[in-house]
């Protein structure tokens, strides 16, 4: 990928206002390899939207929304789903396969998008579970595990196989500023060349300088407001 080449780029995108974005103006946000986003709203709903939009989930009624250079609305089915094969997400709630462990729900999304060896993929997934705070990969099923050990789940699954894109949605007890070890994995993306999206509500925001974002906006009705941008 030429390093000129966004990671994602939003060009005056409109979502439907059926969808819970419900943001009636055009969207714009171009975000380069090595850069990231913090994107604050009072809404979680709209949060989960505007990811599901960059993911190619919502389809514009008019703009552009590009992955790696990739129009989401000009891609085939199967070579998009590929593409997401490409993006982490943390999502705010569940997002968990009910019947089966929560080791086995981290590792199926790669499994789905990848070649590599499944020994390997779980050797990469339990250094990272250890990194996050968890004393191995969790053999329980969701309902068994605590919120705390579902974020560090969470957390191994957005991560794992060297994503290009990372999407964080805001859940209970996850604080950008809290973990050393979640903000040290977000400066390898950025610095392998790929970007991350920390979509926060504004009341569990905390300190926004804890992370290490190239742009600060607030995503309201009115559309994404520019608050801060790195120098």
């Amino acid at each position: 990928m030429p390093s000129e080449t966004p990671v994602l780029e939003l060009t005056m995108a409109v979502a439907d206002t059926a969808a819970d974005l419900a943001v009636g103006v055009p969207l714009s946000l171009r975000l380069l390899p090595g850069e990231s986003a913090l994107i604050e709203a009072a809404d979680a709903a709209q949060l989960t939207a505007f990811a599901d939009l960059c993911s190619g989930l919502i389809e514009p009624l008019s703009g552009r929304v590009r992955f790696l250079g990739r129009d989401w609305q000009e891609l085939p089915h199967d070579y998009a789903a590929a593409l997401r094969g490409r993006i982490g997400r943390v999502f705010s709630v569940g997002a968990w396969v009910p019947f089966v462990d929560v080791t086995t729900s981290i590792l199926l999304p790669s499994l789905h998008h990848t070649r590599r060896d499944r020994r390997e993929l779980r050797d990469e997934a339990l250094a990272l579970a250890r990194e996050f705070g968890l004393p191995g990969l969790p053999l329980d099923r969701p309902e068994d595990l605590t919120q705390g050990d579902l974020n560090r789940a969470a957390l191994v699954r957005a991560f794992l196989g060297e994503p290009l894109l990372v999407l964080v949605e805001d859940r209970p007890n996850l604080s950008l500023s809290r973990s050393a070890a979640v903000l040290n994995r977000i400066v390898a993306v950025c610095d392998s060349g790929g970007a991350v999206i920390w979509l926060a509500r504004e009341r569990t925001i905390g300190d926004p300088t804890a992370f290490p974002a190239t742009h600060h906006l607030r995503l309201s009705d009115q559309g994404l407001a520019l608050l801060r941008q790195a120098a």
